[in-house]
């Protein structure tokens, strides 16, 4: 993504005082069993720095001393973490601000959340003093930090207890708070999590920034996150950058998917290109992970806090190796679903297996040694080690099918098989025994990772191993002054919807192929045009009222002879009348030749501008739903890489005789119209191509649709 953050992102720089501080300040301390300041207190009972206590109404707590304010204090902290009412808040930040403070948290509720003018201004003054002062706050209405390295407890929740932090280490994100917490109880079975971080309303500090800031955490390798929303998307996808940039993988989990955007939509791309795929395009540019559960979020970040990168990404495979024949079918049926290629093993890799595997195993891949490890307990660490030598795999699968005594002491040989290759090895928990003997040990294990579902294992190798699309530089591909004379002829027709004919001419300056026509106001002049064209022919209706012909009848396809076209002329108008349709007349166009029928459409999402869609189908796309989104403008390897993301992708390398599609011509031409959308931004509001007739290397548009910007939606 392109576009220049809106408010510059806050990383290590400034926020270190915040996430990672020195002295905290409790403003809000109470004696009070239960009370925010009570509990935020005794969460720092172990924090290795100082900890003042703020009340103006007590002198001590306990045999603590307790200052009148902020101001008052001996030093000034780095982070004062408030626990009063939303009624002393404001103040409580002014005096922050004014003393330098590092930052603030704010535990305070009844803020923006609540919609009620008064409260929603209570909360813009609170953004209004950390953008004039430059003072991070964290909050409102949040459940507070927590720094796992640091003892630096900042909250009044009860966080997951941590002794250490291990090498491999999650950094956890969240908007919500008890999302964020749960999350964090990963800990619990195992995993390692340095930082906690939670946002709440964000007036200030928001998902972007503590992205930002574990980017440059040198305890942080992976960061896992739960994601709503956000006005700014910019600035998460800029963090998203930094974060990949590094060599941490961002695990995001978006909830609140519903296609808002799409609500009021025209064009079949305007109905499938919602808010959510918006975010989805934004964070695969950016290089996140995006999970489709909850339950995956920790999952995933813990592998890719300890995966390598996969030696030959997009070529290497799975090698997967099972004690039962079962789980090993179950995983192929998973290497199916998500693409991911198990090669068979080398000559001498198989050679290995045969000796130790006996004949009612299977010395392929996936590999069943069968319950006969129970007799010959070497044989499994024998054959992990051939695969794991193996050059044809990136990684080693091991299905848990039982937890019993015996599978920390194979955690163990396999982790350290694992470390002697500079491999990854998967364990996938198939048993019921979730936290049965092995769990804990293969989840801290630095060479292991561990999944709970065969499913989730396989979405994330996938992820893992599938390639960037390849960057081919920025040349335009439209012709020089195409973005200028269309814009001219876009601001003329402000405000309505281009039918076929004026949609088709406005493209081709942008180097689209489209088909040739005639537009006709008699029965009489089509039967002239259609044999001017020799063949068969095509009848439309040319209405602005009718941006979907198929739907309202007012196409007829493969016409021959001049009785079929008279006919058909007679038909469409007729269907257009009862519409009660303005009529420009009919086009007449030859038919083009039999092919894939592809759509392509765009819409200028209101947070993240032209998106560019891809989709098979033609009349049934919508039906279907087989589509690809990314942000416009796309490079021709980008838009290669979303004809890759298409399920019915094999119908564009021949079916029953069809010829091949040449994609590298498809993906041009989308490229092409990724620049008109890109271009045009301020003028369109959607547009779709479709179909667009791919028959091998012939590739034109015959028919398409422009909604300006500033018409009602219909």
């Amino acid at each position: 993504m392109t576009e220049t953050p809106i408010r510059p992102l806050r990383g290590q720089d400034e926020l270190r005082r915040l996430l990672h501080p020195a002295s905290i300040a409790v403003v809000g301390a109470s004696a009070r069993a239960g009370a925010f300041g009570e509990r935020v207190a005794a969460n720092l009972g172990r924090f290795a720095g100082r900890v003042h206590l703020v009340n103006p109404r007590a002198e001590r707590i306990g045999e603590r001393p307790c200052y009148p304010s902020v101001g008052a204090l001996p030093e000034v902290p780095d982070c004062v973490v408030i626990a009063t009412p939303r009624e002393a808040v404001e103040a409580v930040i002014g005096e922050c601000a004014a003393a330098g403070v590092g930052g603030a948290v704010v535990f305070a509720s009844g803020y923006s959340e609540t919609a009620r003018p008064e409260h929603v201004a209570a909360q813009q003054r609170l953004v209004a003093i950390a953008r004039e002062t430059g003072l991070p706050i964290v909050g409102p209405n949040c459940l507070g930090i927590v720094n796992y390295a640091a003892r630096a407890w900042m909250t009044f929740f009860t966080p997951p207890p941590q002794e250490s932090i291990r090498p491999a280490s999650i950094g956890v994100v969240s908007q919500s708070g008890a999302l964020g917490f749960a999350m964090a109880q990963a800990v619990e079975h195992g995993a390692s999590v340095c930082h906690l971080l939670t946002s709440g309303n964000s007036c200030d500090v928001d998902m972007a920034d503590y992205v930002a800031y574990l980017a440059g955490e040198p305890a942080c390798k992976a960061i896992a996150c739960m994601f709503e929303g956000m006005a700014e998307p910019a600035r998460l996808i800029a963090a998203v950058e930094r974060a990949s940039a590094a060599g941490r993988r961002v695990v995001i989990c978006k909830i609140a998917t519903g296609a808002s955007g799409a609500a009021a939509a025209l064009s079949h791309t305007g109905s499938l290109a919602g808010s959510d795929a918006a975010w989805r395009a934004a964070f695969a540019r950016a290089g996140a992970v995006v999970v489709e559960d909850f339950e995956a979020v920790m999952e995933a970040a813990a592998f890719f806090a300890k995966a390598p990168a996969p030696a030959a990404a997009g070529k290497a495979g799975i090698a997967v190796l099972a004690t039962s024949g079962g789980a090993a079918i179950m995983a192929a049926d998973k290497a199916d679903k998500y693409e991911v290629a198990l090669p068979q093993p080398a000559a001498a890799t198989r050679a290995v297996l045969e000796s130790r595997i006996p004949e009612y195993g299977s010395a392929r891949n996936p590999c069943d040694v069968t319950a006969q490890v129970l007799t010959d307990p070497d044989s499994l660490g024998v054959c992990a080690g051939a695969l794991l030598e193996d050059p044809a795999y990136a990684a080693l699968l091991v299905p848990q099918v039982f937890a019993s005594e015996r599978v920390p002491m194979r955690v163990a040989q396999l982790g350290a098989l694992a470390e002697r290759t500079g491999k990854l090895i998967c364990q996938v928990w198939v048993n019921e025994f979730l936290e049965g003997p092995g769990a804990r040990e293969a989840e801290q294990e630095p060479h292991t990772a561990l999944f709970r579902s065969m499913d989730r294992c396989f979405a994330t190798l996938a992820a893992w191993l599938r390639p960037a699309a390849a960057a081919d530089g920025a040349t335009r591909l439209a012709p020089a002054g195409a973005a200028e004379r269309v814009a001219a002829a876009l601001r003329e027709a402000a405000g309505r919807t281009l039918g076929e004919r004026e949609a088709k001419s406005l493209l081709a300056q942008y180097g689209i192929p489209v088909i040739g026509e005639r537009l006709c106001a008699s029965a009489e002049a089509a039967v002239t045009a259609a044999a001017g064209f020799g063949g068969k022919v095509a009848l439309k209706v040319e209405s602005p009222d009718l941006p979907h012909k198929t739907e309202a009848g007012v196409i007829r396809l493969g016409l021959e002879g001049a009785a079929a076209v008279r006919a058909a002329y007679d038909a469409v108008m007729e269907n257009a009348a009862r519409a009660g349709a303005r009529v420009e007349g009919v086009l007449v166009q030859p038919m083009a030749p039999a092919g894939v029928e592809i759509m392509v459409g765009a819409r200028i999402d209101p947070l993240f501008g032209p998106l560019i869609l891809v989709g098979l189908g033609g009349v049934l796309v919508e039906v279907l739903k087989d589509t690809a989104v990314d942000l416009a403008p796309v490079t021709p390897a980008q838009a290669l890489a979303m004809l890759e993301r298409l399920k019915g992708r094999a119908l564009l390398d021949g079916f029953r005789g069809a010829p091949a599609v040449d994609r590298a011509a498809l993906a041009e031409v989308i490229s092409r119209l990724s620049e008109f959308a890109a271009d045009q931004a301020s003028r369109v509001r959607e547009f779709d191509v479709n179909p667009l007739i791919c028959a091998g290397g012939a590739i034109v548009a015959v028919d398409a649709l422009i909604a300006t910007a500033g018409q009602e939606s219909s």
